[in-house]
């Protein structure tokens, strides 16, 4: 039962598409199995770059089922825009499967979203507007819309009513919004189902069907252990679990039947929207760390924060998510630092902290602590093996791989799928 967990360890945008890609042609499906279109993944292949947001990477790999699972939530209109777009740069897209049981994002979560990070002002979080968290707030509410439901116009009605019932109540009398109709809801809703039927299938019997028969499978998280609602940096958080474990819930396949998880590292760190980031730059390094990195938000167009490696959270990851192996991304963009900083621990309240602290209040006092590695000047993009690198290149991946906690398996070394140095196969 060769079932893999690829998934991001530090706070998102570590490279997991291009890693889910180059596995793509391996496996037989690749599995989306939480977070929505707040997702953003780019993928190069040749000299064509695709940017995915909602669809899973193995989408590009014409050998692959791509199935989006039970734990994401999914806005029709981005889906087919997507679809759309892939259809008209030539990709085969009839084989993907959703799950009946995701729930949707409908109009009026997007509104939610939107007029309440508004409101909170200073306090905000840093969503993306997507409706993402008022759409998991209904399923954890119990009056959310699944998929399978706009295939019963009276189930579908009455939910939709249901929900409305309280939103419209906090529209109109908390922020000054008119209300919605539930009518132009359903109606828009509804067109939809018909383009929908074609894929729409029990992902959790096909998924565990697959394991049966030897199939490899692939479950790919969006955002990063850090971002995870449980395990993140809360309140500064998605609302879903990236984490190995919500593989399980998000897929409904049994934790017996994960095989290996991969955690993606890029060789700095960067994260996207509010909340505590130890390690962040705002000098020249920080702007060269964007700038060599386009470090710039695949879904949300935001730059960046930008700030040296820190293996405090990377250790964090191999922990919660009992990590079997790394892929280190972006490596060549670290190419011409004479030095390279790396956060080896933090300082709190005059206490060195090897660990990631369990309190909030201690999180965003963290000074980081750094050991400083020599850098490389020459260009790594061709490198083929690790023999390849530059001999202090080499050091500062052992290094990393020693901290981190588990082996580094693959070195992303460029943006392209070829520009990967493999020293372990995942499969």
């Amino acid at each position: 039962m060769p079932a893999l967990v690829l998934l991001g360890a530090q706070w998102g945008d570590e490279g997991k598409g291009k890693a889910t890609d180059l596995l793509g042609g391996s496996v037989d499906y690749v599995v989306r199995y939480q977070g929505g279109n707040n997702a953003g993944h780019t993928v190069v292949v040749g000299d064509q770059k695709y940017a995915l947001h909602l669809l899973p990477s193995g989408i590009l790999s014409p050998e692959c089922t791509p199935v989006i699972g039970n734990g994401v939530v999914v806005d029709p209109s981005v889906l087919f825009s997507e679809l759309n777009g892939l259809n008209e740069r030539g990709v085969d897209t009839s084989k993907l499967l959703i799950s009946g049981n995701a729930h949707i994002i409908t109009p009026y979560n997007v509104t939610v979203d939107k007029v309440t990070e508004r409101f909170l002002g200073k306090r905000k979080i840093g969503t993306t507007g997507r409706g993402i968290g008022p759409t998991y707030a209904d399923k954890i509410n119990r009056v959310g819309i699944r998929i399978q439901d706009l295939y019963d116009e009276s189930i579908l009605t009455q939910k939709v009513e249901a929900a409305l019932d309280g939103k419209n109540q906090l529209l109109t009398k908390v922020f000054n919004r008119r209300a919605i109709e539930a009518g132009q809801v359903v109606e828009e809703l509804l067109s939809y189902a018909d383009r929908l039927k074609p894929y729409v299938a029990d992902t959790v019997l096909v998924l565990n069907q697959a394991l049966e028969q030897d199939k490899v499978v692939l479950f790919e998280g969006g955002q990063g252990t850090l971002l995870d609602i449980d395990h993140g940096t809360y309140p500064f958080v998605t609302s879903s679990n990236p984490t190995a474990g919500g593989a399980c819930t998000g897929a409904g396949v049994g934790p017996t039947k994960i095989s290996r998880v991969i955690g993606i590292l890029k060789a700095y760190t960067t994260r996207v929207g509010s909340g505590p980031f130890p390690t962040e730059l705002f000098d020249e390094d920080g702007e060269a760390l964007r700038r060599i990195g386009g470090e710039r938000g695949v879904t949300t167009g935001r730059d960046r924060r930008c700030g040296w490696f820190d293996a405090v959270i990377a250790r964090y990851a191999t922990r919660v998510n009992g990590l079997t192996d790394f892929f280190l991304t972006k490596l060549d963009v670290l190419t011409g630092w004479e030095q390279i900083p790396v956060c080896v621990a933090y300082e709190i309240d005059g206490k060195r902290v090897e660990e990631l602290p369990y309190s909030q209040t201690d999180f965003h006092h963290a000074k980081p602590i750094y050991e400083t590695l020599p850098g490389w000047s020459e260009d790594i993009t061709k490198a083929k093996t690790f023999a390849d690198l530059p001999k202090n290149a080499q050091n500062y991946v052992k290094a990393l791989e020693e901290m981190s906690g588990a082996p580094i398996s693959a070195i992303g070394v460029g943006p392209g799928r070829d520009e990967t140095i493999e020293i372990n196969s995942f499969l």
